[in-house]
């Protein structure tokens, strides 16, 4: 009797405070939950398709095997070996590059000059170049100094992907009308300087510099993708540059190394006249 009394007691006193005389064992009730932001579609990180008029297709032609000679004797036996260089050597039309007074040298190992000041570069150092930027399809690629185009061209049969800057506005717009007379559809260019780059179009898998400058310009460093890679000749104007390879690796620290000595026409525009 006595402990019932006792529990009676204790059951009306938790009544008196107000209090719900639960069991200890009943979890208290949660708080209702917050209600969590939806969350943000995924960003779309697939590689663009491949266009389906790439690479172009070049008509038959009378230089081919002189193209094929070409690379054969000047470009093979120099311990150039990446598959799709030598097929983008073997399929890009020098010739069609040329002034018409310079075609015949077209296929000679040899710079020859395209007028305004600047050259088209001799076979071995376009291919030896290229080799040296390891691209891949799809890859995206910066080239400074379209020049003629041809340098553009060769790289447009690795990756359609390719940009590409000329300060000269004579070349810029003549390498336009080649590209698109060739086919070559996916190659950008434009008339600008090329010391700072292609900004809104990086950051880039590859940049490519095709006159010499006095320094590495930090732009085209900036626009370089950890992972990337740039081949550019640096050195004084009026002597031998040497041509060098930088590297990015993932967490941004970069790289360089000399490859060998090379004889450039200076990058200008901000390093220089435009004329």
């Amino acid at each position: 009797m006595g402990a019932r009394v006792v529990a009676l007691l204790l059951f009306l006193a938790a009544l008196a405070c107000g209090q719900d005389p639960k069991p200890e064992s009943s979890p208290p009730k949660a708080p209702p939950a917050k209600k969590e932001p939806a969350p943000e579609p995924a960003k779309d990180v697939k590689p663009r398709p491949i266009p389906a008029d790439w690479p172009p297709k070049h008509e038959p032609d009378k230089y081919a095997a002189r193209r094929s000679r070409m690379v054969t004797k000047d470009i093979e036996r120099r311990h150039v070996k990446d598959p799709p260089v030598l097929r983008a050597m073997r399929a890009v039309p020098r010739h069609r590059f040329m002034p018409k007074a310079k075609v015949a040298e077209a296929y000679e190992d040899r710079p020859v000059r395209i007028g305004h000041g600047q050259t088209i570069s001799q076979p071995y150092i376009v291919a030896s170049m290229t080799e040296e930027l390891q691209l891949k399809k799809g890859m995206k690629v910066l080239e400074i100094g379209t020049g003629s185009g041809y340098q553009a061209a060769v790289l447009a049969e690795i990756t359609p992907w390719v940009y590409s800057i000329e300060i000269k506005r004579p070349l810029a717009q003549r390498s336009k009308d080649v590209f698109k007379e060739l086919g070559y559809t996916t190659i950008k260019s434009r008339h600008g300087d090329g010391y700072y780059g292609w900004k809104e179009a990086g950051p880039f898998d590859a940049i490519i510099v095709t006159a010499a400058a006095p320094h590495i310009p930090p732009p085209l460093v900036k626009q370089l993708k950890p992972g990337g890679r740039m081949i550019l000749p640096v050195g004084p104007r009026t002597a031998t540059q040497d041509l060098i390879l930088l590297t990015k690796d993932m967490k941004g620290k970069t790289r360089t190394r000399s490859l060998y000595p090379v004889r450039f026409v200076p990058l200008t525009g901000s390093l220089g006249s435009s004329d």
